[in-house]
């Protein structure tokens, strides 16, 4: 045993590396579990008392070096690779590497989202696969009602009161139930429709739904904030108009238009020679929807709205394909800035 540490104490002095792996094969080779060193602690054990006190001192000073050895080693070669990694050649070309872009739903929805932030809305979600209540029932729609066909639903076959919503009014719904008044929410969402895929038409696409319910809240409150929403989207010069329109879940309904930005309102193929834009849907809150989520309509009062963000971007940025959105085709999404 003694010549076996003596052997061992002189590879030790003279074990020399320039190479942090190769220390870490030395320590393996001395330390590790089967190590030299470990493997004389191991048959230490079996020593007498005498053999022990013969032997111990030396054992335990052939340990304390070679650890000794190997710590200064690998904080030396350590310290040389941090100052060789942290060295930066300012004279070496920038690196040119191709960055992602943003969507143009996710900037459009953003955008919107942004507007509305500005008059004190705040942000409310809810789930995608939805129950008949939150998406017809409490928003006017009576069981065998001809306005439940307005939206072509995919209902889910062996459950059919369980379905995936077709607007984020679903969103609204939840909302009024859960929170009293004052309400002033958007409600930003992915829905479904059975429609069929084409240039005009998706089966998915996402809305931007707006609800804000107070006493004494007019239509002349709706008018003023969806003019402020246009003209902070397409323009200060921007114009709406509101034409009268049908929608169960309010009273008075109206479709809203903005000026052509195309041709200045004088008419061109974007907005069919009329100078106008559709945009949205908007109404009053139908008094029996309150009433449905337990508000009294007698104090209470209240507009929303309602807008495809694929149809704002489709106008923004005069995309005429709605197919574009979802084929991820690089070419197309580049266009839109990239993202920082």
């Amino acid at each position: 045993m003694k010549n076996k540490v003596k052997e061992l104490l002189e590879q030790v002095e003279k074990f020399t590396s320039e190479n942090l792996d190769c220390v870490e094969e030395f320590r393996i080779k001395m330390l590790g579990k089967k190590g030299e060193i470990t493997q004389l602690f191991e048959d230490f054990k079996t020593f007498t008392a005498e053999q022990k006190r013969e032997i111990g001192k030396d054992l335990n000073e052939l340990k304390i070096k070679t650890l000794e050895k190997i710590n200064s080693f690998k904080e030396l070669l350590g310290k040389s690779q941090e100052k060789t990694t942290n060295i930066f050649d300012m004279t070496l070309p920038a690196n040119n590497e191709p960055v992602g872009s943003r969507h143009p739903i996710s900037i459009m929805k953003n955008k919107i989202i942004d507007i509305f932030k500005r008059l004190g809305y705040t942000i409310a979600e809810g789930p995608e696969i939805e129950d008949d209540w939150h998406v017809f029932s409490a928003l006017n729609f009576p069981p065998e009602h001809p306005a439940r066909d307005m939206q072509d639903t995919f209902f889910i076959e062996s459950n059919p009161d369980i379905l995936l919503r077709t607007h984020t009014s679903s969103i609204q719904v939840r909302a009024m139930e859960q929170t009293k008044p004052p309400i002033r929410i958007i409600c930003p969402g992915r829905v479904f429709r059975n429609e069929a895929i084409s240039a005009r038409a998706h089966c998915i696409f996402h809305q931007v739904e707006g609800l804000y319910i107070d006493e004494n809240v007019s239509f002349a409150d709706l008018k003023q904030t969806l003019l402020y929403f246009a003209q902070e989207m397409f323009g200060k010069d921007t114009q709406i108009r509101l034409r009268p329109s049908y929608f169960p879940f309010t009273e008075p309904s109206a479709e809203m238009d903005v000026s052509c930005k195309i041709c200045g309102g004088k008419g061109c193929n974007i907005c069919k020679g009329t100078g106008w834009l559709e945009i949205m849907g908007c109404g009053m809150v139908d008094p029996n929807v309150l009433e449905s989520c337990k508000i009294d309509s007698k104090k209470y009062t209240g507009f929303a709205f309602g807008m495809g963000v694929e149809r704002m971007a489709m106008l923004k940025w005069q995309i005429r394909d709605l197919r574009l959105y979802f084929e991820n085709d690089i070419r197309f999404l580049r266009q839109f800035g990239t993202v920082v």
